[in-house]
């Protein structure tokens, strides 16, 4: 069985995985129209879906959401652009007050200026912690909620932005800045560590697999809002970067649009992968190691190959 095989490659990287993966159509229209679907070009949708069938992995277990809670926030911000409520050209200072540590602005040595859209093009592509802060202020914080219930995601739990994540490991390990932090987090005991409430689904941003991939079918789909919204969604969906998890377990050919994201011990990743023929797969995979200090390359990997193990059992049911 699918799901067998995928237990074991996640065991064998010393991590434990939750995964759903499901088909969302059949790829760019045809005569018999037929719709098809190709991630990160604007414009084209899935608009027909096949017969249901899914892979699943603890795909209803609540699981931490990290930044794949971008693709919500980003979501929303593109449906107040459509909506006029917001002006995508507007300027936004990032000043050293506002820089988080990472990739993007986040880690700037100076001050910057850019607009909104280029704040969700940067939260997207290099999961620029500042920006996608910055971007929820902008949006606010509630919106997202409710966009998440209007989309029936009744599991999505949206409790704050980057800045709030990052407060809340300081907090708890009493220091005042990540250089404190980084001298007294390797310090705590294991299951210390791993009570913290960036961790824990009840106390942070969270989700399911299942309710993950719903978002991505919605979004694919042209039902998450107006067909320009979720064009724009697909694209900065398909600018990431970062190719060593999902991307790494598919072949060439293969059209991936995906978001990561990244917790101590955490892993997870929720893309959209097309074919060559037009098969389209929704896919959510969280992992967490068993050891919090490991660097995670194995466990990266095993995102990939268990995707794989995932879509090739739908392919191979004809889906």
């Amino acid at each position: 069985m699918a799901e067998e095989r995928i237990r074991a490659v996640f065991a064998e990287a010393g991590a434990e995985g939750l995964l759903h993966a499901v088909p969302i159509g059949v790829g760019r229209a045809d005569p018999t129209g037929v719709a098809r679907a190709d991630p990160g070009v604007p414009g084209t949708a899935v608009l027909a879906e096949p017969r249901v069938c899914e892979v699943a992995v603890g795909a209803d277990e609540p699981v931490v959401l990290a930044s794949v809670f971008k693709v919500l926030l980003v979501l929303e911000f593109a449906r107040q652009v459509a909506a006029g409520q917001l002006d995508p050209r507007e300027r936004v200072r990032v000043t050293a007050a506002d820089r988080l540590g990472g990739w993007g602005t986040a880690g700037c040595a100076d001050d910057v200026e850019l607009s909104l859209r280029d704040l969700a093009f940067f939260a997207m592509s290099v999961s620029d912690n500042s920006a996608a802060d910055l971007l929820l202020d902008r949006v606010g914080l509630d919106t997202v909620r409710l966009l998440a219930k209007e989309l029936g995601l009744d599991r999505t739990r949206v409790v704050g932005g980057p800045r709030d994540v990052l407060e809340s490991m300081l907090a708890e390990v009493g220091a005042r800045d990540e250089s404190e932090f980084a001298v007294r987090y390797p310090a705590l005991p294991e299951d210390r560590k791993r009570r913290m409430a960036v961790l824990d689904p009840l106390r942070t941003n969270s989700g399911t697999p299942r309710e993950t991939t719903e978002l991505l079918r919605l979004i694919w789909r042209d039902e998450a809002g107006p067909p320009e919204v979720c064009a724009q969604v697909r694209d900065l969906m398909s600018r990431q970067l970062f190719r060593h998890r999902l991307v790494s377990g598919f072949p060439g050919g293969t059209v991936i649009a995906a978001k990561t994201g990244t917790l101590p011990g955490l892993h997870t990743e929720a893309g959209v992968v097309r074919y060559p023929d037009g098969g389209c797969y929704a896919v959510s995979v969280s992992a967490r190691t068993r050891e919090l200090a490991a660097t995670g390359p194995e466990v990266d990997a095993a995102i990939g190959a268990a995707a794989r193990i995932a879509v090739d059992f739908l392919r191979s049911a004809g889906l």
